[in-house]
């Protein structure tokens, strides 16, 4: 049985287009150039899995038809990779199942504050998320998949990618530490963030980009977290020969090794 992974959304923190801009990629007609906030599906069978549930959470399992949520891995406690996680409370109350999230100890204490609400014994009602908070500490499985968490850094923030068999996925990352690197080997895919061509202080730009991928000779590399200084037409046009390509809302690959 193959797993497969879905792009729910490929956008940067403002989304794409953005509010208020007039460029051309704001105003493209290529559907592949509006990108919701950042976050993927994975499907093993009839079983879900979603990393990351930004702000319009609820818009992308809508869009691409999500019935279930099985488990929820999170990279880090930034509004647009965050701020959805209340709309999980549709698949654990209406499916009366406690819904597992994964995440960094220190990502974890960050929900329980601004989702404070959910642990709150006067809180009564129906409309909250019934979910277990478990520490990433190891390695673990979710949804019958063996999960490795790779320590990546997001500026000065240590936050996660995770690794789901042969595939690497890695939003928000602008380094590598070297001890992540034996995590990585025989990638099949690797999904990293670019948000422009030259550099950046908390994501990597298109040219560090292409040195990590010669580092890690993945057999192919999808940018996401794109921001709308990038044409999906022109930076597929541009990259496709280097084996690195533009991802999109709905793309869809096939997870080999899991």
């Amino acid at each position: 049985m193959k797993a497969v992974l879905e792009f729910l959304g490929s956008g940067t923190s403002t989304g794409v287009p953005v509010p208020g801009c007039r460029c051309r990629v704001c105003r493209s007609p290529d559907p592949r150039d509006r990108r919701l906030r950042s976050s993927v599906l994975i499907s093993l069978g009839k079983r879900r899995l979603v990393v990351d549930t930004g702000p319009e959470f609820r818009i992308q399992c809508l869009r691409a038809g999500v019935e279930r949520v099985d488990a929820v891995l999170v990279t880090h406690h930034h509004a647009d990779h965050l701020y959805g996680l209340d709309d999980i409370r549709a698949y654990s109350f209406f499916k009366r199942r406690t819904i597992p999230v994964w995440a960094a100890p220190a990502t974890l204490r960050e929900i329980r504050r601004h989702f404070a609400y959910i642990w709150r014994s006067s809180q009564i009602g129906g409309g909250l998320p019934d979910i277990e908070l478990r520490p990433v500490e190891g390695g673990f499985k979710a949804i019958g998949i063996d999960i490795v968490p790779i320590p990546i850094k997001h500026g000065e923030l240590d936050i996660l990618g995770y690794r789901l068999g042969n595939l690497a996925y890695m939003t928000d990352i602008s380094r590598l530490p070297p001890a992540s690197l034996p995590l990585l080997e025989n990638l099949d895919a690797m999904v990293v963030s670019c948000v422009r061509c030259h550099s950046h202080p908390t994501h990597l730009s298109l040219i560090e980009v292409k040195r990590l991928h010669r580092l890690l000779r993945p057999r192919r590399t999808l940018l996401t977290h794109l921001a709308h200084r990038f044409s999906h037409r022109e930076l597929l046009m541009e990259l496709a020969r280097f084996d690195i390509f533009p991802a999109y809302d709905g793309l869809r690959i096939n997870l080999d090794g899991v």
